[in-house]
This record gives structure tokens, C-alpha cells and sequence, in this order.
């Protein structure tokens, strides 16, 4: 008598199954009838104010509906005693699994090992080809330390900006809807100066590289250039705000945003009513402005969907940067050469070369899908802009065609500002967030934000200051108020 193979039992084995399983459902049906023709007597007799039929419609569809749990119920018991001959034979054949139950041992198993192969091969395909995005959740072994030092509370409204001087006396300057403009003491926290002659919200502070003048640019469609002069009050203890936290994974404590109480400006603070200079060709609000490389001209940006180039001994207006096809954002300088990067709603930013006299060119950047909401120079050859797409992409001014680092994020971002000495992006975020990275887009940190510290609204602008100062990062947000911060990223970290 021949042996029966193994592959034909179990061919065998399986269709006696699948009849029993067709058995099983007949049998079902005709029991699932004589219930329904019973049920169908016993409405009969019972008292309702549905009409028969409309009964009947009802009983029916009920009827069908647990005919398919009964069918899906006998179908599961099939596939657990599956299961149950499929763990019998492995465990035979000398694999066991941890766990008690065996049917969902094997397959967590079986699962997690396909998973597992699967990763790799993603991993192993596309390493080379990822390798420059890097994504904001990254996670890094050492740790930054942030420490929130000083608070600059005394704007009645929104702070848009913030910029440090680049002489002595270093001091930090902020730009506020209130239509004014404050110069503070980084070490002290007290207002210095109040500059009050814009007639509307004032959108930007630059400071002369070499002079105690300031830029500010306003919604009122001008841009003032005005001097002042301060004097350092004596440096008091520093108060322990916070402690020194460490900045990856803060617990944020709480999302609600605290009541907004009526903050007092200083009463001391002395105040300048009148420009020096007043810059008007623009049709819009100017938005922002700079000064370029020795500060004999000045940059604006507009609504008016322009960017204007003015000598500030004449006032006069040099160029007139046009191309954009919506509202700029933003317009930065080149700190060692005649470059200027203008960015727009456009989704685009433009790099405008004033290297030559005698012409100046220009160039069109596409790197976003939305608003890029500022774009600024490094000390090297890099250009790092930023979106309302919530992506940062770092690019060499060498090569523009596509950015050598780009990183992802969780929320739209503002104005961006980078670090001279050690080529950190700060990059402050509409969620209230900061983060910082390296020029190579990795994550080094995230500023400390809870109930007891950090901005309770959106974060608008980011500064550094590269002097011997306690505070080397300050940011300023919707939420009336400026801050300093000690930033001490390890150097191990820093070379990552």
C-alpha cells in the first residue's frame, strides 16, 4: 500500500475543513430560519404600533446581521485552530515563543520579524539618499543646557523683533507693535531708551556696525534711522529665574496660555521722538530692513512687493529691487559683502549681488512650497531661509541648486538667526517653541518652555550676541516680552 505524502494529507486535511466549515454554515441557516419563522409568530401576538410589514423589514435585517457575526465567529474559530497546529508544528520542530498565549506569541513573532527585515532593508536602500534630511525629532546622546537668565518685560504689545549691537555699549534693541522701539540693558533687564516716532507698528531693529545709530523699519511705510546714546546702569545679581535645564525633552507643563495682565512700561525710561533720517519711496508696510556692509546704505522690504537700496547720507533712493510677486517678509545683508537675500510669500527667496558698480544681478531661489518667512547669511557662504512650510534648508552660496542640509519641523517658522562663533540656527517656532541645530541639520536642543518660563505665545525672532555677555541667545514673541538665555552646547555635541 503506497504511503501517503505529507503535502497531500494536508491537502486533504484542509478541504475536509473547508466542508465541515460549509456544513456547519447550512446548518446554521436552516436553524437561523425555523428561529426566524418562530420569532416572526411571536411579534405576531405582541403589541406594537410599527405596522407589520415595516416589523417584518426589521426582523429580517436583524436576522442577517447576526447570520454574518455567526459566519465571522466561525470563521475565527477555524483560524485559532490554525494557529493552534501551525505553533504545534514549530514547537515540534524545536522553536518555542515567550508568553502564555501561543497563538498571539507567533504572531507578535512573526510580525515583529518581518518588521524587523523590512526596516533594514529601508535602512540599507535608502541611507545614502536621506542622509541629508535630518528630522527634528532626532535624538542626540549628549545634552545641551539652557539656562533662562533675564526677562525684558515693558512693550504693550507684540515684540516682531530683536537685534544686539555691534559696538560698545552692547546692548539688546526690540521692535514692537506698540509703534515703539526699546534699547535694554542685557545685564540688568532695565529699558535704556525709547525711540517713539513711528506712527505705526514698528516691524524691524538694526544696528550700525560701527556707530550708535539704529534702522527700524515700521507699517507706517517708512524706515527711521536714528541715534542714540546710553549708559550701562552697575550690573545687579542675577536672579534665579530658572534653574539650569537641560533642553532635550522639557516638560512642557502646560499648553494653556496665561492671562494677559496690562504690563507697565517703564516710567524712567528716557526717549527720542525724531528721526535723523526718514526713508520713504515704499507703498506698504515696510516689513524689514538692514544695513549693508559698512553702513553707508541701507535695504528695506515691503508689502509693495519691493525691495529699496538707499544712501543714508542723502537719503536717497539708489534701487529699486523688483521681481517678487507677493509681500516680502524679510531682507537680510551679507556681513562682509555687498549681497542682500530677499524673501517673499511667494515662496521663493532672491539673492541680489551688489559686488559690482557698475551692475547688479540677481538670482531666484524656489526651495519652499509656502511663505518663506526670512533668509539670512552666514559668515561663510551659506544662505539659511526658513517657511511657513516648516522646513529650514541651509544652502552654499557656491552651489544653489539644492540645499546641502534641510531640516523638518513640527510648526511654521519665524525669523531665524545663526550664530557667528558656532554656526547654531536658532529657530523660533509659531508653537512657542525653540530649537536650536548645527549647520549640518542635526538637533541640539530645545529651550525650556513651561508654566514658569519661556514664551506663552508665538515666538517671532531669534538674536544671538556673540560679545562676552551673560545672555548669547535672545528671542521675543507675541507675548509682550523678550529673553535672554545661556546657551551651553557640549563640544562633543556641537562636532556632531
Amino acid at each position: 500500500m503506497p504511503v501517503e505524502s505529507g503535502s497531500s494529507g494536508a491537502a486533504r486535511q484542509a478541504k475536509q475543513k473547508r466542508k465541515s466549515h460549509s456544513l456547519s454554515i447550512r446548518r446554521t441557516n436552516s436553524t437561523e430560519q425555523e428561529r426566524s419563522g418562530l420569532q416572526r409568530d411571536m411579534l405576531e401576538g405582541q403589541d406594537s404600533k410599527l405596522p407589520l410589514s415595516l416589523r417584518s423589514n426589521l426582523l429580517d435585517l436583524f436576522s442577517q446581521i447576526e447570520r454574518e457575526f455567526e459566519n465571522l465567529y466561525i470563521e475565527n474559530l477555524e483560524l485559532r485552530r490554525e494557529i493552534e497546529t501551525l505553533n504545534d508544528r514549530l514547537a515540534a520542530e524545536g522553536q518555542t515563543f515567550e508568553g502564555a498565549d501561543l497563538a498571539k506569541g507567533a504572531l507578535k513573532t512573526k510580525a515583529s520579524h518581518s518588521t524587523s527585515q523590512l526596516s533594514q532593508k529601508l535602512k540599507t536602500t535608502y541611507k545614502a539618499s536621506t542622509s541629508k534630511i535630518v528630522s527634528s525629532f532626532k535624538a542626540t546622546t549628549s545634552r545641551a543646557v539652557c539656562q533662562l537668565l533675564r526677562e525684558y518685560v515693558g512693550h504693550r504689545d507684540g515684540i516682531w523683533d530683536l537685534s544686539v549691537t555691534r559696538t560698545q555699549p552692547v546692548v539688546l534693541g526690540t521692535a514692537s507693535a506698540d509703534h515703539s522701539a526699546m534699547l535694554w540693558s542685557i545685564e540688568t533687564g532695565k529699558c535704556l531708551l525709547k525711540y517713539m516716532g513711528h506712527q505705526g507698528s514698528v516691524n524691524s531693529i538694526k544696528f550700525h556696525p560701527t556707530e550708535q545709530m539704529a534702522l527700524t523699519a515700521s507699517g507706517d511705510q517708512t524706515a527711521h534711522i536714528w541715534r542714540y546714546m546710553v549708559q550701562l546702569p552697575t550690573p545687579q545679581p542675577v536672579a534665579d529665574i530658572s534653574q539650569q535645564t537641560p533642553c532635550e525633552d522639557d516638560v512642557d507643563f502646560s499648553d494653556k496660555d496665561e492671562a494677559d495682565g496690562e504690563v507697565e512700561g517703564p516710567n524712567d525710561c528716557p526717549s527720542v521722538r525724531v528721526a535723523t533720517t526718514t526713508l520713504r519711496s515704499h507703498q506698504g508696510v515696510v516689513i524689514a530692513a538692514d544695513w549693508l556692509v559698512g553702513g553707508k546704505q541701507v535695504v528695506t522690504a515691503s508689502w509693495d512687493r519691493a525691495a529699496n537700496l538707499y544712501d543714508v547720507e542723502t537719503s536717497e533712493l539708489v534701487h529699486s529691487l523688483t521681481g517678487h510677486d507677493q509681500e516680502l517678509t524679510h531682507c537680510c545683508t551679507h556681513p562682509t559683502q555687498r549681497l542682500v537675500v530677499t524673501s517673499s510669500r511667494d515662496t521663493t527667496f532672491r539673492l541680489w549681488d551688489f559686488r559690482d558698480p557698475s551692475i547688479h544681478s540677481v538670482n531666484v531661489f524656489q526651495g519652499h512650497t509656502d511663505t518663506v518667512t526670512s533668509a539670512v547669511f552666514t559668515v561663510g557662504d551659506n544662505v539659511v531661509s526658513g517657511s511657513d512650510d516648516r522646513t529650514v534648508k541651509v544652502w552654499d552660496l557656491k552651489n544653489m541648486r539644492s540645499p546641502i542640509a534641510t531640516i523638518r519641523t513640527d510648526s511654521a517658522v519665524n525669523r531665524i538667526s545663526v550664530s557667528v562663533n558656532q554656526k547654531i540656527i536658532a529657530l523660533p517656532h509659531d508653537n512657542r517653541q525653540v530649537r536650536l541645530f548645527d549647520m549640518s541639520g542635526v538637533r541640539l536642543a530645545r529651550l525650556p518652555r513651561s508654566n514658569r518660563q519661556g514664551h506663552r505665545r508665538m515666538v517671532c525672532c531669534s538674536a544671538w550676541c556673540e560679545d562676552n555677555t551673560s545672555c548669547n541667545l535672545f528671542t521675543c514673541g507675541f507675548d509682550r516680552q523678550a529673553i535672554g538665555w545661556n546657551i551651553n552646547i557640549p563640544a562633543l555635541l556641537q562636532e556632531k
